[in-house]
């Protein structure tokens, strides 16, 4: 049975979680992405936290700014520092004795995800990471290629003082439209019960997923505006990520280009990648079985010592 939790953590922020299975056993802990909020791990908590399945404690927290966790107000308090601050104590809180099983993350949740496991390698074990860019890779095709650039316009509009109203119009029709096919139509896993679970997901606050885009520096300049990201600088010591790690690609996702996925051993040396044909950014929302899959036989690995405490 999933239950919501409200986790008052020492820095002052709350998240609000959907959980299942035992307390105090091994932890898998999922992060959503933009637009999207902890529901749609729902059927993963189901699954792993019954004991023929390993018997999980899985959590999923509405992150930072969604779905009744707390939501400040000002943009700077979505600087990468702070996120990375509200999953690292939420983990403290969910697995004290021991480090995460895995973290398994998408989008803007993944985003996170890469950050504490470079900043944070004790909290888990494994890492799991569906259609997020590493910063490095993301970095570098933002400046290198068009394709890419103009793939990520849409960041823009989403940096815009105006976005949560604009989003908000006509029942939340730009906001459904981002999971909108290559024909504009929606996908028939977005079913109207669905769609009416975003919305009142969405009209708990908006303000709060769009400050996620206004506080990164990674996105492309405006035609004609000084190219920011020439000088932008970041540091190696936060692109490392010593973690084991499973990559699932959805390789049709429009917003994010196969590039991507090119150079990561720089940065990632015990990474795995699973390219998903015929799949689109929205991995779990496409081929669960298929996630669950992944991450059944990924918890299984066996790692040595230093893979799992580097």
């Amino acid at each position: 049975m999933i239950q919501t939790c409200d986790h008052v953590l020492p820095h002052g922020i709350t998240l609000r979680c959907r959980a299942a299975g035992t307390p105090g056993r091994p932890v898998l802990m999922f992060l959503h992405g933009f637009p999207e909020g902890a529901f749609i791990w729902d059927e993963l908590l189901t699954h792993f936290a019954a004991p023929e399945n390993g018997g999980f404690r899985c959590v999923a927290p509405n992150l930072r700014g969604y779905g009744g966790s707390s939501s400040p107000a000002e943009v700077t308090a979505y600087h990468a520092r702070h996120l990375v601050e509200d999953i690292r104590a939420l983990i403290e809180a969910e697995s004290p004795q021991a480090p995460l099983a895995c973290l398994v993350a998408h989008d803007w949740g993944g985003a996170v995800a890469w950050s504490v496991a470079s900043q944070h390698p004790e909290g888990m074990q494994r890492l799991m990471i569906l259609n997020a860019p590493h910063a490095g890779a993301f970095l570098r095709e933002l400046r290198e290629h068009a394709e890419q650039r103009q793939a990520s316009d849409y960041m823009r509009f989403l940096r815009r003082a105006d976005a949560p109203v604009l989003l908000a119009e006509h029942g939340w029709r730009r906001a459904l439209g981002f999971f909108a096919q290559a024909d504009g139509q929606l996908p028939a896993w977005l079913t109207p019960a669905l769609q009416q679970r975003y919305r009142e997901h969405w009209a708990l606050g908006m303000q709060g997923p769009c400050h996620y885009y206004g506080a990164s520096p990674l996105f492309p300049p405006a035609p004609g505006a000084p190219d920011h990201l020439a000088t932008l600088q970041l540091p190696a010591s936060a692109l490392r990520v010593e973690v084991p790690t499973l990559m699932l690609w959805g390789m049709n996702d429009p917003a994010l280009r196969p590039g991507l996925l090119e150079g990561l051993e720089e940065w990632v040396p015990r990474l795995q990648i699973q390219h998903l044909r015929n799949t689109s950014h929205w991995v779990v929302h496409e081929r669960p079985a298929r996630v669950i899959d992944e991450l059944e036989h990924f918890v299984q690995q066996q790692f040595s010592s230093e893979d799992l405490t580097a």
